[in-house]
């Protein structure tokens, strides 16, 4: 009962503050609010967000999207001071018409000495920040933010692309009491609507009529008349989205409202469609000038393939050659994208190119050379997964080569990528190859075999618990590309001081690395150690934790629940093997359990092997995680697993002199 109460206190707690709102309605309760009732870690809450997007018409510009945005914020802690900045993303249209961003009624409230006081924003907290030729942003910073301050704005968007609809976000990294969203639609255009997330909306709709006037003529004679749509979208009282480890992008899983066009039919004019599935999307990337056309040139490169080819008749040899061409020659300029901005010939002629620029002058020369080569269209990780059928859904493009029952991925943009090994950001959900004959079909971009890592430990404790040794740790396929990408360029210095600062209590030396350019090869890496803290004297005894410095000591997967996937980027295999020379004088006492766990399905699962004979001791650990993303479905196994290895990994070996 008395938790019920509480719900019910909590609940009428929000109710009070989500009634107000309009902007300037700002209350003594509100601003004296210490914690958030619904979430009393939280650092600031969302007390109201009210969106609506409509169409406004003119004779020179047609329809305009604009959008209007009222936001209310509470602050609660100092780490909430980020929440009482703004910041809008504009199109410029790489120099066409640009959309227009325009903040009003920016105030920061504070309770001083009992009165309420207000501070408007000035022209020093609003700036614009140039991104690239195609975007910009403007940004607010609130004026005299403290603990307690209740912060509000305006925001305004203009657009003459009715193609970019903009999204509506429900659910943000602090609470939301109250979001509401409205649309108005006219009938001219119909979106097809697409939520994603874990919180429905209460949906509402009405219609009316609407006349348009040209301002030349305001006579009936001289305006039109249309039907309208007006869907309301209410969610109330929704938890922040706290990113939790292993997840691959946060807003794959946030609540939001997405619109895509889908057709457009204006008076006496015929039904225009636009993307309305995968293959129409896909053949529509594939027939553009600035993606099909550039395949079919090659008479920049014909010159240097013909030499670098010469004698080599070998198929699969013949990609290697090529891709590794392109992959060394080429420099990515860090743009993404599914189309190329200046051309494969000057990309060819610069050595530097945008990433479709890159992987179809790659697909270019492998179909050149013969090879059964095609574009793959995707959505990088922090793209997100795409919902629906959209050009927009998809911003790279890679490349494949088909020999039989085997496809081989290749992205030339990383200096370390190889065949079937790509860049991590390419890992995501399925891509839609596209043949030459214009047809198209999924393909899945997840690896599904192991990548591995290995590493073997040999040290000898001394009586006074100081251990010394040597390890060399092997990594292979993902493993050595994400080893590479992250120290390829490191120093042996700040290679040892990585070490010492990851695995706390230890003294490098001696540390090298083999194969870190040769990326066909597994990364070896070695070094000299001392260790001074993974053995403890407690009375007279020597308590020993088996896995040293290795020791994972906590559990990554802290919470309860899980409503999202875990997503280990790739599937992989880490097996540790130590051997232990113990000091003269002692035996073993306490000697740990082996043990086995696995997940059904063999999803996961670890094994770990001990035992000791004469003065030495031998551990063999291995963890596999034979799925790259595990179901929220198959959480609680998953934590269950990890608590069994923590623990495993802290059981102490006790040794007792003779």
């Amino acid at each position: 009962m008395k938790k019920f109460i509480l719900i019910i206190s909590v609940f009428t707690a929000l109710s009070s503050i989500a009634q107000k709102r309009e902007l300037g309605e700002v209350t003594l309760d509100e601003l004296s609010q210490k914690f958030c009732p619904a979430d009393t870690s939280a650092p600031a809450a969302v007390l109201f967000s009210l969106g609506k997007t409509y169409f406004e018409y003119s004779e020179n510009e047609g329809f305009r999207i604009i959008t209007e945005i009222q936001t209310k914020i509470k602050i609660y802690k100092k780490e909430g001071y980020e929440y009482a900045n703004a910041v809008e993303r504009i199109y410029t249209g790489g120099g066409t018409s640009e959309e227009k961003v325009s903040f009003s009624k920016a105030v920061t409230y504070n309770l001083i000495d009992g009165k309420i006081e207000k501070t408007k924003l000035n022209s020093s907290g609003e700036f614009r920040e140039e991104v690239n030729k195609y975007w910009a942003l403007k940004k607010i910073t609130m004026p005299n933010v403290r603990e307690g301050s209740i912060i509000e704005y305006k925001v305004m968007i203009s657009s003459p692309y009715i193609h970019n609809f903009p999204e509506w976000v429900f659910q943000k990294s602090i609470p939301v009491l109250y979001s509401e969203y409205t649309t108005v639609i006219p009938e001219y255009f119909t979106y097809s609507k697409h939520f994603r997330g874990y919180h429905s909306p209460i949906i509402s709709k009405d219609y009316r009529e609407r006349s348009v006037y040209n301002t030349s003529n305001s006579s009936s004679s001289g305006g039109f008349r249309f039907r309208e749509e007006t869907s309301k979208y209410v969610v109330e009282n929704i938890a922040a989205l706290k990113e939790e480890i292993f997840t691959s992008n946060i807003n794959n899983y946030r609540t939001t409202l997405v619109h895509e066009l889908s057709t457009t039919q204006y008076p006496n004019s015929q039904i225009k469609r636009y993307s309305t599935d995968w293959e129409t999307v896909a053949k529509e990337i594939y027939v553009s000038s600035n993606f099909g056309d550039e395949l079919k040139k090659t008479g920049y490169f014909e010159k240097d393939v013909d030499g670098l080819l010469q004698g080599i008749s070998d198929p699969e040899e013949r990609m290697v050659i090529l891709f590794s061409f392109v992959r060394n020659r080429m420099n990515w300029n860090e743009f993404y994208g599914v189309f190329c901005k200046d051309g494969v010939k000057k990309a060819y002629a610069e050595k530097k190119g945008n990433v479709a620029e890159l992987n179809l002058m790659l697909v270019s020369m492998l179909r050149y050379a013969g090879l059964n080569a095609n574009p793959v269209i995707i959505s990088t990780r922090n793209n997100g997964i795409p919902l629906f059928p959209s050009q927009t859904s998809f911003n790279y493009v890679i490349a494949a080569v088909k020999f039989q029952d085997n496809i081989y991925l290749m992205d030339a943009t990383s200096k370390y990528s190889m065949p079937n090994i790509l860049p991590t950001r390419d890992l995501n959900w399925q891509g839609r190859i596209i043949q030459s004959d214009g047809t198209n079909q999924s393909i899945n971009l997840v690896p599904s075999f192991l990548s591995k890592s290995a590493t073997t430990l040999m040290a000898k404790i001394d009586k006074t618990g100081v251990i010394e040794g040597k390890v060399r740790e092997m990594y292979f396929d993902y493993e050595a590309f994400d080893y590479r990408t992250r120290y390829g360029n490191a120093s042996i210095e700040s290679q040892m001081e990585r070490l010492e600062k990851r695995h706390s209590g230890i003294e490098v030396s001696d540390f090298s690395v083999q194969n870190n350019l040769e990326i066909s090869k597994p990364i070896v890496e070695s070094y000299s150690f001392k260790d001074n803290h993974s053995v403890e004297l407690i009375g007279g005894k020597l308590h020993i934790s088996p896995l040293l410095f290795k020791t994972l000591s906590e559990n990554p997967f802290k919470q309860d629940e899980r409503e999202y996937p875990v997503d280990f980027i790739y599937p992989h295999q880490d097996k540790t093997t130590i051997s232990l020379t113990i000091p003269e004088g002692y035996v073993v006492e306490v000697l740990p359990e082996g043990k086995a766990f696995t997940m059904p399905e063999n999803i996961a699962g670890f094994k770990y092997m001990i035992q000791s004979a004469d003065n030495q001791i031998q551990i063999i650990l291995t963890l596999d995680i034979n799925q790259a993303i595990i179901g929220s479905e198959n959480y609680e196994f998953l934590r269950s697993l990890f608590n069994e290895f923590v623990k495993k990994n802290t059981e102490k070996i006790i040794l007792k002199k003779v």
